[in-house]
């Protein structure tokens, strides 16, 4: 039996990566780790030093001085800069939406995280979580090649729009895949091994299932 497992979930933006990764860590009491919303913070924080996508060198000489720590809310695990942990009613505005990509894109923005995000392993350990389920885009290529389980959500970028739609939120859902699959650090992509998932005609209950079996076999 798997004392600890760590389950990586990419894919783009609406394909059903959070609401699947928090219904699996409900359900396996797994710590949640929204990769995405990390990165949205980060650019809430640049955009509040008045940082635009286009000063590269600016950002670069602002990471060092963001302080980063982890929160633990129920089982979700949230970013603290400064002390502070970002609103999501801001990190999910559309002035960071615009520019979450971009400064993504950057490689430092990235190496500054990298440390971060495969600590979180060990913060869900000290919890006493039974294992730890991350989402975005780099994780089973990038954060954890090695995880236990990895996943690759896509979805029709029609059918993603309208999730979006229904959820109320303006996000340029195509732009942005286009953005994070060809960046050249980290881009968006199913990396090799991974279990490929179209959840385009699949309900979250069909996608939450057919992982959980999954999980459960690795558990057991």
């Amino acid at each position: 039996m798997a004392s600890f497992l760590i389950v990586a979930i990419d894919g783009g933006a609406a394909s059903g990566k959070s609401s699947t990764s928090r219904a699996l860590s409900e359900r396996f009491n797994f710590l949640h780790v929204d990769t995405g919303s990390y990165y949205r913070a980060i650019t809430a924080e640049l955009l509040r030093r008045g940082l635009r996508t286009d000063q590269v060198d600016e950002v670069k000489a602002a990471l060092p001085s963001i302080t980063l720590d982890t929160q633990v809310d129920g089982r979700a695990a949230r970013m603290e800069i400064g002390g502070r942990v970002i609103p999501e009613s801001e990190i999910r505005g559309a002035e960071v939406t615009a520019a979450v990509s971009h400064f993504a894109a950057i490689p430092e923005v990235r190496t500054a995280l990298l440390t971060y995000q495969r600590g979180q392993a060990g913060v869900a350990r000290t919890h006493g979580f039974h294992g730890l389920i991350m989402e975005g885009r780099d994780i089973g290529s990038v954060i954890f090649p090695n995880a236990d389980l990895r996943f690759f959500l896509h979805a029709d970028p029609v059918a993603r729009a309208k999730r979006r739609e229904l959820e109320g939120r303006a996000d340029a859902v195509a732009e942005r895949d286009r953005l994070d699959s060809t960046r050249k650090t980290a881009p968006l992509m199913l990396a090799s091994g991974a279990i490929d998932i179209d959840s385009t005609y699949l309900t979250l209950d069909q996608v939450v299932e057919k992982i959980a079996g999954l999980i459960a076999d690795k558990l057991s």
